[in-house]
Parts: C-alpha cells; structure tokens; sequence
C-alpha cells in the first residue's frame, strides 16, 4: 500500500473552497480517449510517479437489467481525468491527471493501491476469485468507494455480494459527524437531493459505511446518487454548478480519508 504518511503533509487551507471555484473555471476537457487495449506506456510511468493513484475495479460479470458486465466502465475515463486534476492543483497530494488505472480484484495488482473505486455495482456479480481478493484487500488496510446505483433492488443485490465477503457485516447509513465529510473540505450537511438523479430514483442520494471488526470504515457506499458522473461532466453545463462543486469536494475527502486512516 502506499504510505499514509501524507497525512502529515495535508493542510486545509481557508482558501480551499475558493480554489476549488477557480479550478472548475479554469478546467477545460482535454478528452482523451485511451483504449483498455492500448500501450499504456506514458500513463504507467505516471502511475509510478503518484502518491495517489485512482483505481477503478473492473468486475467481468453482471446482472442483465442492473447495469450489466459493462457497468464497472461508466463515466471513464473523464471521471478519473477531472477529479484528479482538481485533486492535484487544490490540495497537497501527489498525484496527476492520468494518474489512473483499471485493475482487478482477483490480480495481485490491486494491493498497491490504496483507494479503489466501483461504479454500478449493484449489477456486480462477484467470482470466488473476487469474493476473496476483496476480503483480502479490505483486511489489508484498503479503502473503498461504491457510486453509481439505485433503488431498494440494486442495494440489495449489492449487500447480497459483500456478505459473501463478510457474512457477519452490515451497511451502515451514516451522517454528517462522520470524519471523512471533514477531512479536507467541511461538507456542512447531506441534503444530497440535487447529487442524485431524477430519472433513475426520486429517493435523495444516502451514504452507507462499512465497516471492519476494529470499526474501521473501509468503505463509502453512496447510494441513490453519482459521483462519477458529476466528475465527468464538470467541464460542461450538463448539471448546476453547486451539486458539480459538492461532488468534488466529496471525492476529494474520500481520497484523503483512504490516505489518512
């Protein structure tokens, strides 16, 4: 895992939210559309490089109707382009615009990183393979992030997964005192209505917890909402400008949490 010592190099600035304004004003999409299948030669060497790296699990298989085999692969990869370029210019984290990568959670790979992150999964059908890497990579001290679906149904089929990860845990809604809506930004309140989306639920956005047997939250479940697709799309007018600003504020504070505890 890379090393969490970046704590001590992290310094909330009263100015953060300011500069978090003139990043999305100054932020133009460079849209690069790099194959899974190419050389990934340039990006790799980036990678090395990062003290931060975003690594998006890609899952092979899926419920037909609940995002499918292809749901892992929603809003890439602007989401990981835009988040990461804000993350890099508005705090002290080591890290670049395509400091971003697509791994697997039966490969060994996935132990070096410390933040990974799933979209659609309540259409992820795990493998044993699965099942056990993900064991493994949370009882290593890795974090989590689950964005991108919707409704009582997709919940279910996800918690249906993670017990067979873990039988004895449970998600747990949790509220604004939690420490990782204050680790760089001060996220105020979770009236998180304008983060989720009319047309795929009316139910306002929620954010669960899972946590380890020592009570450590290893993973952020946000629930009826979409990170990633506010991320996608902050370089165009496709969503008001405050749930777009609250989004990436969220994503940073989950890539500080991952570092810092």
């Amino acid at each position: 895992m890379i090393s969490r010592g970046i704590a001590t190099r992290v310094t909330v600035a009263a100015a953060a939210a300011a500069f978090l304004l003139v990043s999305l004003a100054t932020l133009h999409a460079q849209r690069r559309f790099w194959s899974l299948f190419d050389d990934p030669g340039p990006r790799q060497r980036i990678v090395e490089q990062s003290e931060f790296v975003f690594a998006r699990i890609q899952f092979g298989s899926g419920r037909r109707g609940f995002g499918g085999s292809g749901g892992w692969a929603h809003d890439f990869p602007d989401a990981e382009e835009h988040i990461l370029q804000v993350a890099d210019e508005a705090t002290l984290i080591n890290s670049q615009k395509l400091a971003y990568v697509v791994v697997r959670l039966d490969s060994e790979e996935v132990f070096r990183y410390p933040f990974i992150y799933f979209s659609e999964p309540g259409g992820m059908n795990l493998s044993e393979a699965e099942v056990e890497g993900f064991r493994e990579y949370l009882n290593r001290g890795g974090f989590a992030m689950a964005d991108d679906f919707y409704g009582p149904r997709e919940l279910d089929w996800f918690r249906s997964q993670m017990r067979r990860v873990f039988p004895d845990r449970e998600f747990v809604e949790i509220t604004i005192d939690h420490p990782i809506f204050h680790t760089f930004y001060e996220i105020p309140v979770l009236e998180a209505t304008g983060l989720s989306k009319p047309w795929r639920s009316r139910s306002p956005a929620r954010y669960y917890g899972y946590y380890d047997e020592k009570g450590r939250l290893v993973m952020i479940i946000n629930h009826d909402n979409d990170l990633g697709d506010f991320w996608e799309w902050i370089d165009r007018p496709m969503y008001p400008l405050a749930p777009s600003t609250e989004a990436l504020r969220l994503g940073i504070n989950y890539f500080i949490f991952s570092l810092t505890h």
